[in-house]
């Protein structure tokens, strides 16, 4: 075993002010108020973490569209059946709305018996039609239903209703998703409304969910993990951290899955490298690791288990489909409404596939998840299980098994991809959870409702603005380059970390910047972020493409420098509230006096991973790492060789001459070298033209 217990690489306090679950005179928390505050729009996009109540939120704007705004029906679509319960009966009266929630049982197709893939079962997109024509309000069914039934019955047949998506990052702008294509067609004919929800508004594919014209025609209401968990009143601390292990991985769960701790324990596919290819026997391991079988509650199907120290562990395995009525029996148990505020009714839940988005299982204390999942989207999914708030529940944690490379380059090669994954999942989590920036130019002047410390905005000076109800911070930085369309101006308000997702997905990026010492920062925060800016989104001047870039890598880079901040602040302080990220935003800010573009580029994304990964990695195995990686000559591509031409001409402006190749320092001399390439790959072109 290469360390004896999870490092974390993101370690997050919460102030605990118990604001999120507040609720005002209608029953709504600040999430639900703050969506229904827009409930007019005709589009309507909701980004929100898991647990806020974005199903809730949905049926008070539905009821509103429904009774207020002239919509006939509303059609609520969810990725797959066990997410269709967050929409059944609820009494919104009770708690002072003007109106309850209720869904007729023979429309909620999320009920019904049969898969989900409705290609199998044609009763289920008959069912539409037939709602259609009914005189009921509220549908539920899932996205493949949906699906199909547009493909049947076409997008007319849908005028004036409500379609409500939720888990909306399963859309994309591809022509390949069908889903995605239907809602152009529905925008295009423009005789429905549309709300969206979702609580990763990215995908693991980088293909964005919407195009940007489409985009532009919603209205979109932010909730940040901030916030959220800041709001807790239960929920102290949450770890994010990997843990590297050598053998099998059933060997090494035993050191990670404490049975004390409420867990959902995510085994890999049996096509994973992860795998022993026998999953019936994986779940036995893990079960045998606990303590002794007993027997399976006939009533639930849960596995009772009993430990070392004589207590009963109640396991749910949803790994074993052999038999789908013992299946269905454990589901059921689990989406029991009587038991959901009952902590002792299942302690450890095995899944393969499931459990992942819209699984609520208030309790979950630790995610344990073994291998790499299918994209960076799934990870915070997972995640989001662990995040719920409840009665005694101080800590919670995700934990991400990954195999250590062993001494075959083949072998290193495929651990390090999955490292490498693992890294990213962290660093974007790092981000979602950071507080929200907003850039502007040295002395631009001080931001309402931003508080500047005892003395005050000062001119001249470094300001650093606080708004600690939403977590937003404003910072000032010089040299900055402002967005100038409405696009830009979107983008950079609300989209840096879709940016910053696709930039700690690219994995030349990722291997230079962690393990190659020779890698000069600019490379990866001006030429590498530059690239993912200017490939996606063509469309924007190079100035605001300038102007998303640098606001993409001074949200990422601050929230590194305020972590390794905040983390030496913090140490030995579990309780310290979650404004140690501000303070360290704010003491970075502070020490190197003058904030500018130049400084931020200079700082390599990765170092503070990398310190994180040296922990938990073994030494030898990390040299052996560096020197696959740095034995990777990379020549200067045509694209970027032309980049770092560009760029030398702004050197040659600002200094009066060309970056020299003799330079000591190490982005002058990378540009000269650009110059050179650039040269070359023009002679080359010339030759052949």
């Amino acid at each position: 075993m290469t360390s004896a217990k999870p490092i974390p690489a993101v370690s997050i306090a919460t102030a605990r002010t118990g604001v999120s679950s507040r609720a005002n005179e209608m029953g709504m928390r600040p999430m639900q108020e703050r969506a229904y505050s827009r409930r007019g729009e005709q589009y309507l996009l909701i980004k929100s973490p898991p647990a806020s109540g974005k199903s809730r939120a949905l049926m008070f704007i539905a009821l509103d569209k429904l009774h207020h705004q002239g919509l006939r029906q509303a059609i609520i679509v969810v990725p797959e059946k066990s997410i269709g319960g967050s929409f059944s009966d609820e009494p919104l009266s009770r708690f002072g709305f003007w109106a309850d929630w209720t869904v007729k049982p023979q429309w909620n197709l999320c009920n019904a018996p049969g898969a989900d893939e409705e290609r199998v079962d044609s009763s289920k997109v008959r069912a539409v039609g037939q709602f259609l024509d009914s005189e009921d309000r509220v549908l539920v069914c899932t996205h493949a239903t949906f699906r199909f039934a547009v493909e049947k019955m076409g997008v007319e047949a849908f005028d004036g209703r409500l379609i409500a998506v939720d888990e909306f990052h399963h859309v994309s702008a591809s022509e390949d998703n069908r889903l995605g294509s239907q809602l152009a067609e529905f925008i295009r004919r423009d005789k429905v409304h549309v709300v969206a929800m979702t609580g990763s508004y990215f995908r693991g594919d980088a293909v964005p969910v919407l195009t940007p014209e489409d985009e532009a025609k919603f209205e979109t209401v932010t909730y940040t993990y901030y916030e959220q968990l800041n709001g807790y009143e239960h929920l102290k601390a949450l770890d994010i951290g990997y843990f590297f292990y050598t053998g099998r991985y059933l060997d090494a769960i035993e050191a990670v899955l404490d049975p004390a701790r409420k867990t959902i324990v995510h085994i890999p596919s049996v096509n994973a490298r992860e795998s022993t290819k026998d999953k019936v026997k994986e779940v036995e391991h893990i079960m045998e690791s606990v303590g002794d079988w007993q027997m399976a509650d006939p009533v639930t199907g849960f596995h009772h288990v009993r430990t070392a120290d004589g207590r009963i562990v109640r396991i749910a395995d949803l790994v074993d489909d052999s038999d789908p009525s013992r299946r269905n029996k454990v589901l059921s148990a689990l989406k029991d409404p009587a038991q959901r505020g009952n902590r002792d009714h299942v302690d450890i839940i095995i899944a393969l596939g499931m459990a992942k988005e819209g699984f609520d299982w208030i309790w979950c204390e630790h995610a344990l998840t073994v291998g790499y999942r299918s994209s960076l989207t799934e990870i915070i999914q997972i995640i989001g299980r662990a995040t719920r708030d409840a009665p005694g529940k101080a800590r919670s944690s995700f934990t991400n098994l990954i195999a250590e490379p062993d001494a075959s380059e083949a072998a290193v090669a495929g651990a390090i991809n999955d490292t490498l994954k693992a890294i990213a999942a962290s660093l974007l989590m790092e981000q979602v959870l950071a507080p929200r920036f907003t850039f502007t130019p040295k002395d631009t002047g001080p931001l309402d409702d931003f508080d500047y410390g005892p003395g005050g905005y000062r001119d001249g000076e470094t300001n650093v603005g606080v708004r600690e109800d939403t977590g937003q911070l404003h910072l000032e930085i010089k040299g900055l380059v402002e967005p100038k369309s409405d696009e830009a101006q979107r983008i950079c308000k609300e989209d840096l970390n879709e940016v910053i997702t696709q930039f700690v997905q690219d994995k030349s990026s990722l291997e230079q910047g962690l393990f190659n010492e020779e890698t000069v920062p600019q490379e990866l925060t001006q030429l590498k972020m530059g690239k993912i800016v200017r490939d996606r989104y063509p469309d924007l001047s190079t100035e605001d493409q300038e102007a998303v870039r640098q606001h993409a890598i001074s949200a990422l880079n601050l929230t590194q420098k305020a972590k390794a901040v905040a983390s030496g602040m913090a140490d030995g302080d579990t309780e310290r509230s979650n404004t140690a990220l501000i303070d360290g935003v704010r003491r970075f800010a502070m020490d190197v006096r003058d904030l500018d573009v130049d400084l931020i580029d200079s700082i390599n994304p990765f170092d503070a991973a990398y310190a994180v990964l040296a922990k938990a990695m073994n030494k030898t195995v990390l040299q052996q790492v560096q020197s696959v990686i740095t034995a990777k000559k990379i020549k200067i591509p045509p694209e970027e060789a032309r980049e770092l031409a560009e760029r030398a001409l702004r050197f040659k402006k600002e200094r009066g001459r060309l970056p020299e190749i003799t330079s000591q320092d190490a982005w002058e001399k990378r540009l000269a070298e650009g110059v050179a390439a650039f040269a070359r790959h023009r002679a080359q072109a010339a030759a052949h033209g």
